[in-house]
């Protein structure tokens, strides 16, 4: 057991960790937008839905989507925030089934791009994402991910690759997930270090690739 484990995350709001692990929540989801946010739906499930406002959960992930992280001054006053930024959020109960009951789903979208995250908060400002864009992932944000969509085709992931040993970024995990064969795909990759913003570019001229995004690395330490 960790010393973060005993006294928890340094954070703002709430004496609750599950604060700092719904802030990071809507921080992956506001980086995977890649974009300033306008309408966020956020479905809370279980002991999110019934314990969340005391806990200060619903505060916390607008804040994330904001931009905010957990030990930002301005986290009390995130419903206040999103209404200067023209953020509109709604909350609802929803049931995700099973999974842990801190767990929300974030349908977030911006001018020109929308993004759905289902993630749990497990702890000690931990968390863990379950799905991107309807497809099943396992990150907890802990490292830098990147997160590719494209169409499935033999050879991407070894393209894929090839192309980070080439620009010295060492792969710590990888998960990948398909519609059917030769249908979307999304890849989502842990790293030791973010991808250059060259090498990035490069995959994203790729044919077939839909959608990437470089999330940084969430969790302190």
């Amino acid at each position: 057991m960790s010393l973060l484990d005993m006294i928890g995350p340094v954070m703002i709001g709430p004496s609750s960790s599950h604060t700092a692990g719904a802030c990071r929540l809507g921080l992956v989801a506001h980086h995977l937008l890649g974009e300033a946010p306008r309408t966020a739906r956020i479905g809370l499930h279980a002991s999110f839905a019934k314990t969340g406002r005391g806990h200060g959960t619903h505060l916390a992930l607008v804040a994330g989507l904001l931009g905010f992280l957990p030990d930002d001054p301005r986290l009390p006053g995130a419903f206040a925030e999103a209404e200067k930024a023209g953020l509109k959020v709604e909350f609802h109960d929803v049931d995700l089934g099973d999974v842990h009951p801190n767990t929300a789903q974030i349908d977030l979208k911006g001018d020109t791009q929308s993004v759905m995250v289902i993630g749990s908060s497990t702890g000690g400002g931990i968390i863990r994402v379950g799905s991107v864009q309807g497809f099943k992932v396992d990150f907890d944000a802990s490292q830098p991910t990147l997160l590719l969509r494209y169409v499935d085709t033999i050879g991407v992931i070894a393209r894929v690759a090839t192309t980070l040993a080439a620009d010295g970024a060492n792969i710590a995990a990888l998960t990948c997930a398909r519609e059917k064969r030769g249908g979307d795909a999304l890849l989502a990759i842990e790293l030791d270090q973010p991808l250059s913003e060259p090498a990035l570019n490069f995959v994203r001229a790729w044919a077939g690739m839909a959608w990437t995004r470089m999330l940084p690395k969430l969790m302190d330490g």
